[in-house]
């Protein structure tokens, strides 16, 4: 083999290694090496957020009292597709029918069904009941170089950060690994997060590991995709630009040796 096409064969396995490491996520994770990981943080609510509640008993007509129906459907609920929910207030209740105002904010879907559960056995007003709640709709947002960007709603109790992107499509071959960007509202203030996926503490040590709702993940373009926007720049950064140099300068010193005069003897 030729010295020009060694050389464009350890141009090409030099960048083909830089595009793995670029890509890999979790590139120091040891296999077969327990490691400990967060304690699992389920969905709390907050002010805006839209729950069912469904009471159940032996005495249907009594336990209907406590649902929500078009009769009495006059206590700030609403209605998307077919479905009956509550939205939490400002002040982190809401208002159940016959049964009043219950503080949800700060607990999960499970906590909500025991409270609701305490509070109509306390009263007496059912025996036997039985309360099922389920979140309505709560999502994130997703922006960058994803497979799938916009809201996605959160189908599970807890979700994890790779999980989020799972369901967003993964991120594409272009999206920057190293600087995954959460951005989160908390108490009115929004507060940024930097993940690197590459690195395996990073991920599973962030704050941000466990997605909350309304939580946004951005994914930034890397070098290559940003040299996209410039044609120029996309041309003299590109693999085959630098690998065409070699050939064009031996073709030029074949040409200028082949038409350059003979010196006279």
């Amino acid at each position: 083999m030729s010295a020009i096409g060694l050389s464009a064969l350890a141009m090409f396995l030099l960048v083909a290694c830089a595009e793995t490491a670029q890509v890999s996520y979790l590139q120091d994770l040891q296999r077969d090496v327990p490691m400990q990981v967060q304690e699992p943080q389920q969905l709390t609510l907050k002010p805006g957020d839209r729950l069912q509640i469904n009471v159940f008993s032996r005495d249907r007509e009594l336990a209907d009292l406590f649902n929500l129906t078009t009769v009495n459907n006059n206590y700030g609920a609403g209605n998307d597709r077919g479905y009956r929910y509550y939205t939490v207030d400002p002040k982190g209740d809401i208002e159940m029918p016959t049964l009043g105002p219950v503080h949800v904010a700060g607990l999960n879907r499970l906590e909500v069904a025991d409270l609701v559960k305490y509070k109509l056995l306390e009263s007496k007003m059912l025996l036997d009941p039985t309360v099922i709640v389920e979140y309505a709709g709560l999502s994130f947002s997703v922006l960058g170089e994803t497979g799938r960007r916009g809201r996605i709603e959160i189908p599970t109790d807890q979700i994890t950060i790779l999980e989020a992107l799972s369901l967003a499509g993964d991120l594409t071959i272009d999206g920057k690994r190293e600087n995954v960007l959460v951005l989160r509202t908390e108490n009115g203030t929004q507060h940024a997060y930097s993940i690197d996926l590459t690195k395996t503490e990073s991920v599973y040590n962030s704050p941000v590991y466990y997605i909350q709702q309304n939580d946004l993940i951005y994914v930034e373009p890397n070098k290559k995709r940003q040299y996209q926007s410039d044609v120029n720049a996309t041309y003299f950064h590109s693999f085959g630009f630098w690998v065409s140099i070699p050939s064009l300068l031996v073709s030029l010193v074949t040409l200028v040796a082949h038409f350059w005069p003979a010196p006279a003897k």
